[in-house]
């Protein structure tokens, strides 16, 4: 007899969750405990969809492919992530005292879902019909649009996990969103390095990016479907006194305002990534080509490394916090010391495995400041909490962003150096944080 879509739930939720254990839920109302294994699933199938569909049409990755594929000046591409990254991060202290006023939130992340489904598949048909600079100009709009979209999803997501899964069981859920994503990133990473390797057709991309479009149009629909109970809409705020309070929050609440620095502080793990790739070309005289082979060891190191992450973040989101730095400081050290040692030891094998580690070291540190956020948080301040903390970012990032440009003057080995320092003090501001 067929199963239904309740018992597959309770089975996955059992498996991956409970493991025999009695269903605990005093942070999320009884309704929601009910309802937590159906709200899973979903959530979690919603995040192979996204996960899957960011890596595909990677705005670090991919996109710039395409973008030199049709000639679009280096310009262009140096906008791509830090328009990515700010148009998501610096808009949400207003939206989210749009988004407190409604006692249901799913239905942002799903519309926020469309929208970012809608510039995917505007940006297919505008790397399919235009060239050069006017293509640039297109794609760099699209992706201010899409992550702003992203942006009100961020603070939506936060909240309806928040209120939908038991304290406890979010890492979990985060690292089974990221499990099943990688999983599926594999095998289109085998797909891009056996078939489109060494494509040259802007019409085989553009094709990715209306994939891309549909699975997130799938991801909203799936999100649409989660049990959510009504929330609290009293004392919310108009934008200006939501910035007021936002200031005030970062004042009075030490924790928090300690959170915010180890957070920007770990920012330096993605930041090193391509200077790791600098690094290895020039030291090893080595170019490191084929996209699939970067998407591939993506999806290796979020598989493997996902479920490790979910569990020990929610016995201790601020010590993976911790180890995650330390993990990704020994790389950098690694790195530093690469060209000491023997030459018959140096060769992209021995180097190789620093991308690798270098994402399951980010891995850890993602999955952990979003979990310590979402179980720090009070419940009915999340998405003030949230949308401060992702301000805060969308600044630092802005100054992030001026490290390329420094690194031009400093040299590759120096910026490795400045960056493991920087891991290591968030490691060390790690270690102030509150156990949650």
């Amino acid at each position: 007899m067929a199963k239904s879509k309740e018992d597959i739930s309770e089975q996955v939720y059992e498996y991956l969750v409970e493991s025999g254990e009695e269903r605990a839920c005093d942070s999320i109302t009884e309704e929601s405990c009910k309802e937590a294994p159906g709200n899973f699933l979903l959530n979690g199938l919603n995040g192979f969809a996204t996960k899957l569909a960011e890596q595909i049409a990677s705005p670090e990755l991919i996109i710039p492919y395409v973008f030199s594929l049709l000639g679009v000046p280096s310009f262009y591409s140096g906008l791509l992530v830090p328009i990515k990254n700010t148009g998501s991060l610096l808009p949400q202290l207003i939206v989210s005292a749009k988004i407190r006023a409604y006692p249901i939130r799913k239905y942002f992340w799903a519309i926020a879902g469309l929208a970012q489904g809608t510039m995917m598949i505007l940006i297919g048909l505008t790397v399919y019909y235009l060239k050069g600079g006017t293509a640039g100009i297109g794609v760099v709009a699209l992706i201010l649009l899409f992550s702003m979209s992203s942006g009100v999803g961020s603070i939506a997501f936060k909240d309806v996990l928040g209120k939908t899964i038991p304290k406890g069981k979010r890492a979990r859920l985060l690292s089974f969103r990221a499990t099943g994503g990688g999983l599926l990133t594999i095998i289109a990473g085998l797909i891009l390095f056996y078939f489109l390797s060494n494509e040259s057709s802007v019409k085989a991309f553009s094709v990715l990016f209306l994939i891309a479009g549909m699975l997130w149009v799938l991801a909203a629909s799936l999100f649409s479907f989660i049990k959510e109970e009504p929330g609290a809409t009293e004392g919310g705020r108009s934008p200006i006194d939501k910035i007021k309070k936002g200031f005030s929050l970062l004042k009075s609440d030490n924790n928090f305002y300690n959170f915010l620095i180890t957070r920007s502080l770990l920012l330096s793990i993605p930041l090193v990534q391509p200077f790791f790739v600098l690094y290895a070309t020039d030291s090893l005289d080595v170019q490191l080509s084929g996209l699939g082979l970067f998407v591939i060891a993506t999806g290796i190191s979020n598989t493997i490394s996902s479920p490790f992450w979910g569990k020990f973040s929610d016995r201790s989101s601020k010590k993976v916090m911790i180890v995650s730095a330390a993990f990704a400081a020994i790389i950098c050290l690694y790195v530093l010391l690469f060209n000491s040692f023997s030459e018959s030891f140096k060769s992209i094998y021995t180097f190789g495995p620093v991308f690798f580690f270098i994402i399951i070291a980010y891995g850890g540190a993602r999955m952990s400041r979003k979990t310590y956020l979402v179980d720090y948080a009070p419940s009915k301040e999340r998405p003030l909490y949230v949308s401060v903390a992702n301000t805060f970012m969308g600044f630092i990032t802005l100054i992030a962003g001026a490290l390329s440009i420094i690194a031009g003057f400093l040299g590759v080995k120096v910026m490795i150096a400045f960056l493991m320092l920087l891991m290591i003090l968030a490691g060390l501001s790690a270690i102030k944080l509150e156990e949650v």
